[in-house]
């Protein structure tokens, strides 16, 4: 007896229709579009107002939720290159907020990270995108010092799009499009305090996995069309490991911009604060295929799973597990041939050779001028007005940063952009255009930057939220 037939025996043993038993279709709900403010005669003018709202849906229950406008994720912001944005946020929480405009290649003096936006108070950014900006894929969230970690896992982080040349290709002109906000939560997780002593020190996760506020929503994937997948990691602590099983998918976008042509890969990876785009030929067997988030350690794993139920009790530890995070579904399309994929995209050029070398060693330690709670770059903790790093305006500089923990550490730079030129003393085999890149235990990357545009006071951190609110962030000053 086969599966099927076992199915079919039982559902007709107790009495329940067989659909409602093993199709599983008709459980899963088409994906929710997030809101979209887009910028109009070259001007984006809106309010944010950040809040905590106590009926929000999420992963299909109703949650005690911070929002950005009554949602979480916030509402999809969409520019051009060379447009206006003034973005006033109202800060109607009852804590100290701002905003981090990730992936925008603006001035730090505008993307103040050392801003403070006080409870009930409210404050207007207002900057241009760069003429040559490139398209991107980038995102908005707090960055209010000690607060970060707390604030974006319980939900306030929007994407930000920026449109340019890659969105003039004419294949990817014609493909469907879908913003996916990568986000875990925890409906047993009342407030910051209950936060157990483990997960702040590894990094808070939730036990559900979200996609747009949803469980496994559907998306339509057009037969003999092009889906065009945005990826964003705005989860506080998560490292996302996606598969999509038997079906092709191809990169053609990586944190600040386009790659030179698309490139099949087999799976994804991405760290709190990356993001990526994706083209997804509709070109196989109609059906459904899911997006499957895998198992992944980051450096704890072993002992978690050696804790049993202990560790399930614990607010903010999540053991790995494998999750379907979206389910792509064939629909019939309006082409009777196939929709080709793009042959070229963005040329990447390489970054001239640097002419001054750092080390930056990420560590857990105490130190002592800090008040620090134990993370570390270079022996230092993160202190208010305490440059770490000083820079000249356009020069190219190579950081080899070296985590010598045994827990990932996502590196993230403000500002300006990188490429990644070796890893563990390899060379990257894909050139790209990165803001954020994930370093495994005892690994180490080489990454190329180029200063360019501004001076001022900005910052490097690690991504794992609760790890940059915990010291493991240091001030670079860019001078000319």
């Amino acid at each position: 007896m086969n599966r099927r037939q076992f199915l079919y025996l039982a559902a007709v043993a107790s009495g329940t229709p067989l659909l409602a038993q093993c199709n599983r279709r008709q459980r899963l709900l088409p994906i929710q579009p997030l809101d979209r403010l887009s910028s109009s005669s070259g001007l984006l003018d809106l309010a944010l107002t950040a809040q905590r709202s106590t009926d929000i849906q999420m992963g299909g229950q109703f949650a005690k939720r911070m929002t950005y406008n009554g949602q979480s994720p916030g509402p999809i912001l969409e520019i051009g290159a060379g447009d206006t944005v003034r973005l006033t946020i109202v800060n109607e929480l009852n804590e100290a907020t701002n905003l981090h405009y990730h992936g925008l290649h603006i001035s730090p003096e505008i993307d103040n990270v050392f801003q403070e936006v006080s409870s009930g108070a409210s404050y207007t950014y207002e900057f241009q995108i760069p003429s040559n900006h490139p398209a991107i894929t980038a995102w908005y969230h707090p960055h209010y010092h000690l607060k970060v970690a707390p604030q974006v896992f319980n939900g306030l982080a929007g994407p930000l799009i920026v449109r340019g040349e890659l969105d003039e290709i004419p294949e990817i002109q014609q493909a469907k499009e879908e913003v996916l906000v990568l986000q875990d939560f925890e409906p047993n997780f009342p407030d910051d305090e209950a936060l157990s002593t483990l997960a702040k020190r590894w990094g808070r996760e939730g036990s559900v996995q979200l996609v747009n506020g949803q469980q496994n929503p559907v998306i339509d994937l057009p037969q003999n069309g092009l889906l065009r997948l945005r990826l964003i990691n705005a989860s506080a602590s998560r490292i996302y490991q996606l598969k999509l099983p038997e079906h092709p998918w191809f990169l053609i976008s990586t944190d600040r911009g386009a790659i030179a042509q698309p490139q099949e890969i087999e799976t994804l990876s991405l760290s709190p604060g990356e993001r990526a785009e994706l083209l997804i030929p509709g070109q196989r067997e109609p059906s459904d295929y899911e997006l499957l988030s895998l198992p992944y350690d980051r450096g704890l794993a072993e002992m978690i799973q050696g804790m049993g139920d202990q560790a399930e009790r614990m607010p903010g530890v999540a053991p790995p597990t494998e999750t379907p995070l979206a389910t792509l579904r064939y629909v019939e399309g309006n082409r009777t041939s196939p929709l080709p994929m793009p042959k070229a995209l963005i040329p990447v050029n390489p970054l001239l050779k640097p002419s001054t070398t750092r080390e930056f060693v990420l560590n857990h330690g105490i130190d002592a001028t800090a008040g620090s709670t134990g993370f570390i770059i270079n022996s230092q903790s993160f202190v208010m007005n305490r440059v770490n790093t000083q820079v000249r305006l356009n020069e190219i500089e190579d950081w080899h940063i070296i985590n010598k923990a045994s827990i990932d550490h996502p590196f993230h730079l403000h500002t300006n952009r990188f490429q990644v030129i070796e890893r563990n003393g390899k060379p990257e085999p894909l050139l790209t255009w990165k803001d954020t890149v994930s370093i495994g235990g005892y690994e180490s990357v080489k990454i190329r930057v180029k200063f360019e545009d501004y001076t001022g006071r900005t910052v490097y951190h690690c991504h794992i939220l609760d790890h940059e609110d915990q010291g493991m962030m240091g001030i670079v000053e860019i001078v000319s």
